[in-house]
């Protein structure tokens, strides 16, 4: 099937299985398992030829159980279209179910509240649909970090409890509203409508799946039919937010803006025709409360285009709604790959308000296959700046609406924020008479403020004024840079940083326990390394930043979860030694078939057993050895007429043949030379079997004395293994290198310049005459003439 039907019928089966695990034992659950409706119904089912139409009796019961009636029953598992017929609906259903009762899918145990796995993953299931499912699919799913940034950048972690309230009129599955609500400590009230049917059902189960069954999600055109009505007016919100249809040309359909009975666009104005993307804009602007805060995802047009949206746009501006506008990057969401931006919208204090800040976003990701994604030192980035009002050159400004209205109201975001790379430009006297530019020096001014010496070091004046050469050979750039004092100085001061922050870190990483959450021990302790490192020369903190929060989404974070659901347990849980599954990746440098859970076998091995692992590097040592002498001999004699001809086979030399051949020219003289062959190789696979007899026997030792030492690790040593010898090394490695990419940058643009004006024009020139004399010299000599 196609993802996006297929989606159709994973969603509903994960999110059975989900509240069958978590509340089929639990007394007065929020969710009712009724008799017969329960995922172990369906397992009782496999292999039943009638399973299509008992899953959807199953489904039935639960959704009348639960007042989800045409929500999860809506997916129709007895279709033959889709499932086949017959036995092919049999097996195909009875497999289907089969997956989801593997044992490691056991949902009740997911015991770290505080931290929705398991809507975690439904989220991942639903960005992977939306890009599986093609263009156009990408309607039921906004990237989740952009959801984040808007989360943020509204204030929704000021919500004062259930009494405030949160809506999106384009809801699709609800993800951005779920990230609103994951902001808000008190909670908050939910409120969405969706136009496709099947993306409500959507919207309505995630809602379930995070806690938040009493959301109210209704399903319909919100332009043409809003359903959030209070007194025959829209009911207002303290925070709306939306990822509306990019520009779509049918947002009149069944529908009259020129009598619209709730005055979405009086004193504003009317979308045209062929595009709603202010007719969302404006629904949204009618929908805030007086105090109300929102932001809305649009495409980049909508700063800029004239006409009537010119005026709409004025209209806003004059009234002080847009707070803010953040411009993304293009590429980014499923279904379109048009640059788009976020307009945060404010109503409370708009009569004061003097001004937008505009922050310019748009260089800043990273290619994820074939689409762009924000990294988290994007995000984290986007949020400080917004939330400080902090000017950036080429990034971030404060444009006070005079300068708005010098350019006609237009917005777009280049004509306020240059973002523009100064342009590497080539000097024609330079290449003329040589020399490197001293502009072209002074260009790297961030380094020599922190290293003025080092400039020094690095180049001396040129014959001409305004021209300088290097002071030393090509290849001593980087050692000159590594080893100047100043350099050396700048390297300490930033790793002294980092060892300060380590030392405050390792006391609150050491003490997490099953009362804490992985996502609030992440956030502080990356806080914290942002503040360290602020204000730090040639250094960007969000780069730092970024190497924390990526060790933490390829590692930490995974024994986080398993510290806060089960603790430290000293030689049990917490370090259990599981024996490697067919296809599962080893242990790297640690033990055939084993594989540590929380301290990697490795990690135990250089820790405790670090002459046992020298043993064995030198036993591989002598493998390699042996075998490159036998590869030395079967290249020298290996051929048709060598002495070792009579004993390979498919290009390998075959220990039996050769005991065999021993034998039939042992008493020749004749053959005495190949003998010697023979014998040496003979002798060389004995040393090779001998070797590799001495490796099995040291891992088998290896392997025992780490079985022991597991258990018998003292609390103590696996938070020193953990914290500092696992995460805290990987940590220091990663900033080190972050720090050394500085010299790497440095070494690199000194070395372009050089050679880009290493030879002149006049010296070129001359070289090429020489060597046309020399061709024509030899093409004479030849007989040719040209």
């Amino acid at each position: 099937m196609d993802a996006s039907q297929y989606k159709d019928y994973v969603l509903v089966l994960l999110f059975v299985k989900y509240i069958s695990d978590k509340y089929a034992e639990q007394r007065n659950p929020p969710v009712v398992i009724p008799k017969g409706g329960s995922f172990a119904d369906m397992i009782s089912l496999k292999g039943n030829k009638d399973i299509g139409e008992g899953i959807n009796k199953i489904l039935s019961k639960l959704a009348e159980a639960n007042g989800l009636k045409d929500v999860i029953d809506a997916v129709d598992f007895n279709n033959e279209d889709k499932l086949g017929k017959g036995k092919e609906m049999q097996d195909r259903l009875s497999d289907l179910v089969a997956i989801f009762e593997n044992p490691e899918l056991e949902f009740g145990k997911n015991r770290a509240e505080g931290d929705d796995l398991l809507g975690d993953a439904y989220e991942y299931l639903m960005k992977h649909f939306a890009v599986d499912s093609g263009k156009s699919k990408g309607q039921f799913y906004t990237p989740a970090e952009v959801s984040r940034i808007i989360a943020k950048v509204i204030g929704a972690n000021k919500s004062t409890g259930m009494m405030q309230t949160v809506y999106d009129p384009t809801c699709g599955s609800g993800s951005l509203l779920l990230k609103i609500a994951a902001e808000t400590p008190k909670g908050i009230s939910i409120y969405g409508q969706e136009k496709e049917s099947f993306n409500a059902n959507i919207a309505i189960l995630n809602m379930w799946l995070h806690g938040n069954s009493a959301a109210v999600i209704k399903k319909g055109n919100t332009l043409t039919s809003p359903e959030f009505i209070y007194n025959g007016s829209l009911k207002t919100f303290d925070y709306v937010i939306a990822n509306p249809p990019f520009s779509d040309k049918k947002w009149r359909t069944g529908f009259d803006p020129e009598h619209d009975q709730y005055d979405r666009f009086t004193g504003f104005g009317i979308p045209p025709k062929k595009n709603g993307d202010y007719a969302f804009l404006l629904h949204i602007v009618r929908s805030l409360k007086s105090t109300g805060k929102g932001a809305v995802i649009l495409p980049h047009g909508v700063l800029f285009r004239g006409h009537v949206e010119g005026k709409i746009r004025k209209n806003i501006i004059q009234r002080g709604y847009i707070k803010g506008i953040v411009g993304l990057p293009a590429n980014l969401f499923y279904g379109t790959g048009i640059p788009a931006c976020i307009i945060v919208l404010d109503k409370e204090g708009a009569e004061s308000r003097k001004g937008i800040f505009m922050i310019d976003a748009s260089k800043g990701f990273i290619k994820d296959g074939s689409k762009n994604r924000l990294r988290e030192q994007d995000i984290k980035k986007i949020v400080d700046v917004f939330n400080g009002q902090t000017e950036i050159p080429k990034y971030s400004r404060f444009i006070l609406y005079k300068e708005i209205q010098k350019h006609e109201y237009n917005l777009n975001l280049p004509r306020y924020i240059d973002t523009q790379e100064t342009e590497d430009l080539q000097d024609i006297e330079a290449h003329l008479k040589g020399g490197i530019p001293n502009a072209d020096i002074d260009a790297l001014n961030n380094y020599w403020k922190v290293c003025p010496a080092l400039k020094g070091k690095l180049f001396v004046a040129f014959k001409r004024r305004g021209y300088s050469k290097l002071a030393i050979k090509p290849e001593n750039i980087k050692k000159t840079i590594l080893s100047h004092p100043e350099y050396e100085a700048f390297r300490k001061t930033k790793l002294k940083i980092f060892t300060s922050w380590k030392s405050k870190t390792l006391s609150v990483l050491k003490n997490i326990s099953t009362k804490d959450h992985p996502k609030a021990i992440i956030a502080s302790i990356a806080d914290d390394l942002l503040v360290a490192f602020a204000g730090t020369s040639l250094i960007d903190k969000y780069d730092i930043y970024q190497h924390l929060m990526t060790y933490w989404g390829e590692t930490m974070q995974d024994d986080a979860y398993i510290l806060t659901t089960e603790g430290w347990k000293a030689g049990n849980v917490a370090m259990r030694l599981q024996k490697e599954s067919k296809g599962k990746k080893k242990d790297i440098a640690g033990l055939p078939g084993l594989e540590g859970r929380l301290i990697p076998v490795s990690l135990i091995i250089n820790t405790y057993f670090s002459a046992e692992l020298s043993r064995l590097d030198g036993l591989n040592a002598d493998i390699e050895q042996v075998e490159a002498q036998m590869n030395e001999l079967k290249d020298k004699h290996g051929g048709e007429e060598g002495l070792l001809s009579e004993v390979i086979e498919n290009d390998k030399v075959v220990k039996g043949a050769i005991q065999k051949r021993i034998k039939e020219i042992k008493k020749d003289a004749d053959y005495a030379d190949e003998l010697k062959v023979l014998e040496q190789y003979a002798a060389l696979f004995e040393k090779q079997a001998d070797v590799k007899n001495k490796i099995k026997e040291a891992e088998k030792d290896l392997e025992k004395k780490v079985l022991i030492k597991y258990p018998k690790l003292t609390l103590k040593e696996i938070k020193i293994l953990v914290v500092e010898r696992k995460w805290m090394s990987a940590l220091e490695s990663a900033i080190q290198n972050e720090v050394d990419r500085r010299s790497q940058i440095l070494t690199g643009r000194i070395k372009e310049l050089t050679e880009r004006y290493e030879t002149t024009l006049p010296e070129l020139t001359n070289s090429v005459d020489e060597l046309a004399a020399k061709v024509h010299g030899h093409l004479n000599k030849m007989g040719v003439k040209i």
